[in-house]
């Protein structure tokens, strides 16, 4: 089944094709995912790296990375565009020196290339944190218009079980922390609620999970149904719920709601009698990180799901993070994700 999900990103790409760039070009793993990419001709990989480096790595290794891109920040002829373009995008927060010496590191050189419209989305981490992905990504390209912040999610897949949680998407795992108010230091005034964040989190999530063919069923989770509990994160998840219906008046949603209610009929049928979600979510929303990295790894380790993400959302431009563990087939399949989201 997973491999019928994958070819599905295939033929969207065989129809419009891209380029994703690698900021770790003489990664092996990198290399053999590349040179598997090459084997098709719709998604170019531009790798950066030293070029003798990068083929030296390529040859030790075994693989033909003949039509690869390879550009190397210490040579690229059009740094001094890149160099000014990143100080006007940093309003000042940052000299033409101090732009310079980022730009030569591949996080920063990488997203550019992107920012430039020079390839269509960027693959990094194998080697370097979430953050110092995620980083360049916010300062550079930015969230999309009306996007409060980045989250993940993943889409997790198994061949067993009903038929409604063969596939199905959770959010978020790996970037927000928590839901907090953001406050005007001067007069105190609320800017954006914790609600309207985990409810931004509620529908972009269905829009991932809308790109691996799942019509999402959203559950914003809590350990409350409907009223039934109260402290913690209760009136996060039900207030998030009503925010998410608003911004999406279209998109299947409930909340809160407790995670066998969401997936047990015969919970729902008890519990929230009449909901349009309860009994059939395929969509789950985490009120916090502690719920949704161990919530998804549970599915994957006891469920028999492959997990494959973090996804990441609301960014102007698709730009993605490895776990520093992952191995060339996982590369290969987090670059058709990566590049089918731009």
């Amino acid at each position: 089944m997973a491999m019928h999900m994958f070819q599905t990103l295939i033929d969207i790409l065989k129809k419009n094709p891209k380029k994703i760039v690698f900021t770790e070009g003489t990664d092996p793993r990198i290399l053999e995912a590349s040179a598997r990419l090459l084997a098709g001709t719709w998604l170019t990989p531009v790798l950066v790296g030293n070029p003798d480096a990068v083929h030296a790595a390529a040859e030790e290794a075994g693989f033909n990375i003949r039509g690869a891109i390879i550009l190397d920040p210490e040579t690229y002829p059009r740094m001094d565009e890149m160099v000014s373009t990143m100080v006007e995008l940093r309003k000042g927060k940052q000299s033409a020196e101090e732009c310079t010496a980022l730009l030569k590191k591949s996080n920063y050189f990488g997203t550019m290339l992107v920012k430039m419209g020079k390839a269509d989305c960027l693959l990094g981490g194998a080697t370097y944190s979430t953050a110092d992905t995620i980083r360049p990504a916010l300062q550079l390209v930015k969230t999309k218009k009306g996007a409060h912040l980045v989250s993940s999610c993943f889409i997790l897949d198994r061949d067993c079980g009903e038929e409604g949680l063969k596939r199905i998407a959770m959010g978020d795992c790996a970037v927000n922390i928590d839901y907090t108010d953001t406050v005007d230091k001067a007069t105190g005034e609320v800017k954006i609620a914790a609600s309207a964040k985990l409810a931004e989190v509620a529908v972009e999530t269905a829009k991932t999970a809308k790109l691996f063919g799942i019509d999402p069923k959203v559950a914003v989770l809590s350990f409350s149904t409907k009223g039934s509990g109260k402290g913690g994160t209760v009136a996060l998840s039900h207030d998030a719920t009503i925010k998410a219906q608003e911004m999406d008046p279209e998109l299947a949603v409930d909340g809160e709601l407790q995670f066998d209610a969401a997936v047990a009929p015969e919970v729902a049928q008890v519990k929230c009698k009449g909901s349009k979600v309860a009994g059939q979510a395929n969509t789950f929303i985490f009120p916090c990180i502690e719920a949704g990295n161990i919530g998804y790894k549970i599915a994957q380790r006891l469920g028999g799901y492959a997990a494959y993400g973090p996804i990441l959302q609301g960014l102007n431009a698709p730009i993605n993070d490895l776990s520093r563990g992952c191995n060339a087939d996982e590369v290969y399949k987090m670059s058709l994700i990566t590049a089918c989201q731009s």
